[in-house]
Parts: structure tokens; C-alpha cells; sequence
């Protein structure tokens, strides 16, 4: 406990209230089944896990949607969301009222038996994908995700170019690199340069495999799920907080992710990002009320949230260029 004494509180750190602005989007986590367990995941989605949006969840995100043309994109996200419940109905009814819909896909799900036909559906209703592929080499994606994720992930991506992703306006293939969680102190490190490295990407790619996509957006690992279960196995829990804040960037913090969106668990719970999600941290309003999508509906309001709940991993999201489900802030 001595040691958590050397980490500044975040909020002392900002010197000023974290603030809600307007939310634009509505980011949902279907739940925590997943065809894969990597290592890296702060979620803890497995194949052995069951938890799933219930019909009545999925139903009132299906209102809320219709009700609140302010949200501008409904960001779908698991464990593996296509295997989750209520991941189509959702994806339609947010496509209907002319909203942008994120798919936070891990590939290899397309060759998943009852799963094939998912990336002609996604051409289909021009859903954005946003999908995981942790380096441009092999290795290093098989170490994090399990054997054969890289060929499977690069096979997913031909299909998709196939179909016209990462090569038509309207069909938005990004792809998210994270860091090996570090062993050892010295290899603590930041995210690298997006911009440089979506060109090494994109090089590398196409000349070995002649495959294209749109962005390459690059993702802290947060010290939470897995990462925290890691790190803390490691003793390097404190030092790595510590590494993150000693990169705070203050300019980052106009731009975090968890002042213009609202997250979503399968249960209807709201919290300001996924991040508290996994924490168990959840968004309040003014007089200290824990919100519902079932709230928000009663309430009719998506923006009576004042201030953003924060905690120590939100160094992750504010060292260097900053860090987001969008990738880099700064």
C-alpha cells in the first residue's frame, strides 16, 4: 500500500474537474463471450464466459437510440460483440436512424462456424471496423492473441478488401496496435508515433500481403483486466502507474474519449468509458445517482452527467500522445 502512496490522484493531477460535454456516442459492451482469450484484454472475455445483453437491455439501447438523435455513433464492443446478444438488432436500428456503427472486431470470428457470413453483413450495412492486429509481424501477434490469430486476422483482411473495405469512402477497415505488456521495468514504453508507424503498417501490408485499410490507431495497454492481473504477478503494477504518470500530457485531456460518450455494460449499467466499466466505477449524476439505460429513458436526458468519475489508469489515457478507442489525442 506504501508504494499506491506515490501515485498523485488524477484528479489533483488536472487541477480542475474532469467535465462531461455533449455525448456523441454511445459505446456498448454485448458482453464478455469471445472465440479468443488474449492477453492483453482488460475485459477478460474468453470462450468460457457466458455473460450477454438480455432481451430487455438490448430493447431499451434499441429506444434510446430511436429516442436521442444526438448520438452520432453507436460503438459495439464485447468480448467478441458479433457473438453477444443483440448484436444485429442494435447494429440495424442505429444504421436506420442514421447513425455511424463501430465494430470492434477481432477478425478471426469470421471463421467461426454460424459466423461466415459476417463480413458480407458488415458490407452490407456499411458498419466501420475497427479491429485488433497488435504488430505487422507474426509473432508478435500469436504471443499476445494465440497461435495462428495473425494468419486468421490476415485472411479476415483480404476477405474485407474483397468486399471493398479499406478501399471504398463508405467502407472504413481500422486496424489497433497495442504494446506488449512489459515483463520488466525497462521495457516500459509508450505507444510510437501513429502516424509513422500507420506508414510501416501500410508498407509492410501491402507488399507482403497486398492487403489496405483505412487507420492504424494506436491503444495504451491499461493497467486493468489482464494487464493489472500481469503487472501486479510482475510487482511492476506501481511502477508501471508511476512510468504513465511521470508522461502525463495535460494536452490530452480536451480530447479523452470519456467526455463525450457514454459506455454501456450488458447489464444497462452507464459509465463514462470502458475503462471504469471494468473497473466497476460508474457514472453519476449531480446528486450522486447511479445511472441506467432504463434511468435514461425515464429521465429523457443523455447529458446529466456533470463530471467525469477518474482514476489512477487514467494516466494511460493521458501519457505521451494520449490514448482513446480512436487512437492518439495529441
Amino acid at each position: 500500500m506504501v508504494e499506491s502512496l506515490t501515485i498523485t490522484p488524477f484528479e489533483k493531477k488536472i487541477e480542475a474537474p474532469l467535465t462531461k460535454q455533449k455525448i456523441t456516442v454511445l459505446q456498448i459492451n454485448l458482453g464478455r463471450r469471445c472465440n479468443l482469450a488474449c492477453s492483453h484484454c482488460h475485459v477478460e472475455a474468453s470462450p468460457k464466459r457466458t455473460e450477454e445483453l438480455s432481451p430487455e437491455v438490448c430493447q431499451q439501447l434499441i429506444e434510446l437510440i430511436a429516442r436521442f438523435p444526438q448520438i452520432q455513433t453507436v460503438d459495439l464492443t464485447g468480448g467478441a460483440p458479433e457473438m453477444n446478444y443483440g448484436f444485429k438488432p442494435i447494429a440495424e436500428a442505429a444504421r436506420k436512424a442514421g447513425m455511424d456503427v463501430i465494430v470492434r472486431s477481432n477478425l478471426t470470428i469470421f471463421f467461426e462456424p454460424g459466423f461466415e457470413d459476417l463480413p458480407e453483413y458488415f458490407a452490407k450495412n456499411k458498419l466501420k471496423i475497427v479491429a485488433s492486429l497488435p504488430c505487422y509481424l507474426e509473432d508478435n501477434v500469436d504471443k499476445q492473441r494465440g497461435r495462428g490469430v495473425y494468419r486468421a486476422s490476415i485472411a479476415a483482411i483480404e476477405k474485407l478488401n474483397q468486399l471493398g473495405y479499406g478501399k471504398k469512402p463508405n467502407l472504413t477497415l481500422d486496424l489497433v496496435y497495442n504494446p506488449t505488456v512489459p515483463n520488466k521495468e525497462e521495457n516500459f514504453s509508450l505507444t510510437p508515433n501513429q502516424v509513422e508507424l500507420e506508414r510501416d503498417y501500410k508498407k509492410f501490408l501491402k507488399e507482403k500481403f497486398d492487403i489496405e485499410f483505412n487507420h492504424l490507431f494506436t491503444i495504451t495497454n491499461l493497467p486493468i483486466g489482464r494487464t493489472k492481473q500481469y503487472l501486479e504477478y510482475k510487482h511492476l503494477y506501481y511502477p508501471y502507474l508511476k512510468f504513465l504518470e511521470s508522461n502525463y500530457n495535460s494536452s490530452t485531456v480536451p480530447n479523452l474519449m470519456c467526455r463525450n460518450q457514454l459506455s454501456i455494460d450488458y447489464l444497462g449499467n452507464v459509465y463514462d468509458c470502458d475503462f471504469n466499466q471494468m473497473e466497476n466505477l460508474p457514472a453519476t449524476t449531480l446528486n450522486a445517482k447511479k445511472l441506467t439505460v432504463a434511468k435514461l429513458l425515464e429521465i429523457e436526458n443523455l447529458d446529466s452527467i456533470e463530471e467525469v468519475k477518474t482514476a489512477a489508469y487514467c494516466y494511460g489515457c493521458t501519457a505521451g500522445s494520449g490514448s482513446s478507442c480512436g487512437g492518439s489525442l495529441v
